[in-house]
């Protein structure tokens, strides 16, 4: 029997939803909306099962990952209930449900909370900095150990319990029985779809959208490969540093472009922005253009006079690394990837 919770809708609301209570069901959305078949009246489902308070089946859905937010179910909605954007608050919700440490919540529900984070991991550098005599060296090597030890750090402590918990809702909760193989087999969809998003080609607006995210994710992981593994500030490799330069202007030119769209409010999905949406896309292009900065710095010999400049791409890093990381949109990326591999594992099984 299905529990229900009378107080979702007030708690969803935290998480940037909108007045999906104007819904009377008349099925537009699922009209419009290509993830909707014979078997899954998509999105209505979700905005019924949010309207109802049927908390248990929404944390065992996998639906909301589904949804690249293409905009149409919003635009043709009569009521102006806004579906896509209950499916990003969503995505929030369960981001917030999957994290064991409970801060996911915090940050995204409480503004003041989210900057007094990212106020004490920016009073925490300086601090660093004070206790090294502010010692150009020892704090770059400081920042590249961090980088290496953030990644393992955050994925092992935080991001794979999360997976975990992922897991029991959606599939061993509901007591769905998945034989050892078959995990096995659906690895390719995992793969195939972290690193493609090809899920994105189904929406009407896919093609730009598309490419556009596959090349920012693709110039973000190698960015950190080449920041991280291959030492971009402290290499002397014409060709890693070249490299890194492509990579990083790159990323901030496309982030830029995003930046300004949620500015513009040119589509349907940069209508209504939350903090969690302005930090992702504004702190990935201030991580990329910072390096890019520091990195010709570096080149002209003047980072030694102009620490400052490297203390402020550390405090973006460390930012990004404890809080945006684990913590922010982009463990949507993660947990998107991870969604289409149940999904599959679901219709296997």
């Amino acid at each position: 029997m299905a529990k229900v919770n009378p107080e979702f809708a007030t708690e969803i609301k935290k998480y940037g939803a909108h007045d999906f209570n104007a819904c009377f069901n008349c099925g537009n959305c699922t009209a419009t909306c290509s993830l909707s078949d014979n078997t899954n009246s998509f999105p209505r489902k979700l905005v019924r099962y949010s309207v109802l308070g049927l908390e248990s089946e929404i944390e065992a859905s996998l639906d909301p990952w589904l949804c690249y937010y293409c905009g149409e179910c919003s635009t043709t909605c009569p009521r102006e209930a806004n579906p896509g954007e209950l499916m990003m608050s969503l995505r929030r919700w369960l981001t917030a449900k999957y994290d064991w440490t409970g801060l996911s919540g915090l940050l995204y529900k409480y503004l003041p909370f989210t900057i007094s984070a990212f106020l004490a991991t920016a009073l925490a550098v300086i601090l660093f900095a004070f206790s090294k005599s502010f010692e150009i060296e020892t704090i770059m090597h400081f920042g590249h150990q961090f980088e290496m030890w953030a990644i393992i750090s955050v994925f092992t402590i935080i991001l794979i319990p999360n997976l975990a918990r992922m897991w029991w809702f959606v599939i061993l909760k509901p007591k769905i029985k998945v034989k050892f193989l078959t995990y096995v087999k659906g690895m390719q969809e995992l793969f195939t779809h972290m690193f493609t998003q090809k899920r994105t080609l189904g929406c009407d607006d896919s093609q730009s959208r598309w490419l556009i995210h596959l090349i920012i994710v693709f110039g973000y992981l190698s960015l950190l490969f080449t920041t991280v593994v291959l030492d971009w500030f402290g290499t002397s490799s014409l060709f890693i540093i070249l490299l890194g330069y492509a990579e990083s202007i790159v990323l901030f030119t496309l982030t830029f472009i995003f930046v300004r769209g949620r500015i513009k409010k040119n589509k349907e999905l940069n209508k209504f922005s939350q903090p969690s949406d302005w930090l992702f896309v504004i702190w990935l292009f201030l991580m990329a253009f910072s390096a890019f900065l520091v990195r010709i710095f570096i080149d002209l010999d003047l980072i030694e006079t102009n620490l400052w400049l490297y203390l402020f791409h550390l405090t973006i890093l460390v930012q990004w690394a404890v809080l945006i990381v684990p913590f922010g949109k982009w463990t949507h990326f993660l947990y998107r990837s991870f969604a289409m591999y149940f999904e599959k594992i679901k219709q296997t099984a």
